[in-house]
């Protein structure tokens, strides 16, 4: 069953119940991110979800863990391009337990000052970890060439120097403009009583004062450059993007189908190129990232140093070859078949569900329907691919990036 319900302060509820499970996830889901922040506020959407677990007016940083630990519940956070996510999972009779400690500390974290500059000091280690690991530091890099240093090319961590300066008053700043009811969504999954967590949520969340964000559209002028970051590795890492479709684009379906037979899977064209027969890259695959006013279609790959101009030509020969040859009505059929699959998969995970769920509320404001989804995939042609085939792979605005022992980017 699923239930919808809108504050008087502008702030959303969606729960799927799931009777037939034992557990419950719960999220909360801010409509905010790297693309919306400043030069001076680059990295704070990032740094505000570690310091809301570092402490509340009730409940030291211990404390939080230590509650959730005793009644068997996990609590995490993650920060996107366009969105900030809170959420516990907890067992159904531990659900309004884990749902209070979410909403502290959401609602009433403190951001403590001792805390705030350890807290600083572990960032500026994910970002060295980011720098030591290639394949994140590649699609870092195609993004910023993709999109360029603002928007959607900012990396989600920041800067060094814009970590370590952030202040209490920064904090405060960036969450009065995003940290309001109208860009937050509350979205539940599992076996939760709806009436219960209609109570939950208008027993924390109704009080807050009932103000807008002020959310302009992302300004885009795709880049199309090529960067390249010399480090002295085994593999050389290559990353390649094209304009694709928006989200909710009328393509959009097609796109996914379209990127399912090119690069998407295991028996995909790439893969079973790249890898398979010509045993180029251990890892290569490509996948589709869609915004409210962009997209990109991503291709990346691993790969012997000696060797990645071949496999540079290798994935290009893929490009070419589904412009000029096409696809196969076995191929289409094969593609819509694992896209309708994934969906199905989603149904079966709480956590799947709640971002489902909460997302699609949040970009859209719409209540996800799962039949709904599964009509417009199986209701996607092998024309609507052909369409979406002559829509991507262009080369206006192309982007690439490569990292690894070698001189020259691509």
């Amino acid at each position: 069953m699923i239930h919808y319900k809108k504050l008087s302060n502008g702030l959303q509820l969606v729960v799927n119940q799931m009777t037939g499970l034992l557990s419950v996830t719960m999220g909360i889901l801010v409509h905010t991110g790297a693309c919306v922040e400043t030069d001076k506020e680059d990295g704070i959407s990032h740094f505000i979800e570690h310091m809301m677990f570092k402490g509340t007016k009730k409940r030291t940083s211990f404390q939080i863990s230590d509650e959730m630990d005793r009644i068997g519940a996990q609590m995490n956070a993650f920060t996107g391009k366009d969105l900030t996510c809170y959420y516990a999972k907890s067992t159904t009779n531990h659900a309004a337990e884990a749902f209070e400690i979410l909403a502290d500390i959401f609602l009433e974290s403190t951001f403590p000052e001792e805390e705030m500059v350890k807290e600083k000091g572990v960032i500026i280690e994910e970002i060295n970890m980011n720098e030591d690991t290639p394949d994140d530091l590649c699609l870092d890099l195609l993004s910023r060439a993709f999109y360029g240093e603002r928007g959607y090319g900012r990396n989600i961590l920041g800067p060094k120097a814009n970590v370590s300066g952030f202040t209490k008053s920064d904090v405060s700043d960036y969450m009065s403009k995003h940290y309001v009811p109208d860009n937050i969504v509350i979205s539940m999954a599992g076996n939760i009583d709806v009436k219960l967590a209609e109570e939950l949520v208008d027993k924390y969340f109704s009080k807050i004062e009932n103000r807008c964000c002020k959310r302009g559209k992302i300004d885009v002028n795709l880049a199309g450059g090529s960067l390249l970051k010399r480090k002295e590795i085994e593999q050389v890492h290559i990353g390649l993007a094209f304009p694709t479709v928006k989200r909710y684009d009328e393509l959009y379906d097609a796109t996914q189908i379209m990127n399912v037979i090119f690069g998407g899977g295991v028996s995909s064209r790439l893969f079973q190129t790249v890898r398979e027969e010509l045993g180029l890259a251990y890892t290569v695959y490509s996948y589709v990232s869609t915004y409210a006013e962009t997209g990109a279609l991503s291709i990346y790959a691993g790969v012997n140093a000696k060797k990645y101009l071949q496999s540079v030509e290798a994935i290009y020969s893929c490009i070419r070859a589904i412009k000029t040859q096409k696809v196969s009505e076995e191929e289409f059929l094969r593609g819509k078949e694992q896209l309708i699959s994934s969906s199905i998969f989603a149904q079966e995970s709480t956590s799947s569900q709640m971002l489902l769920f909460g997302k699609e509320l949040l970009y859209s404001g719409r209540v996800y329907d799962f039949e709904d989804r599964v009509k417009k995939i199986e209701a996607v042609t092998l024309s609507d691919v052909l369409a979406a085939i002559e829509f991507n792979f262009s080369d206006d605005k192309k982007a690439a990036s490569l990292v690894g022992a070698v001189d020259k980017p691509i």
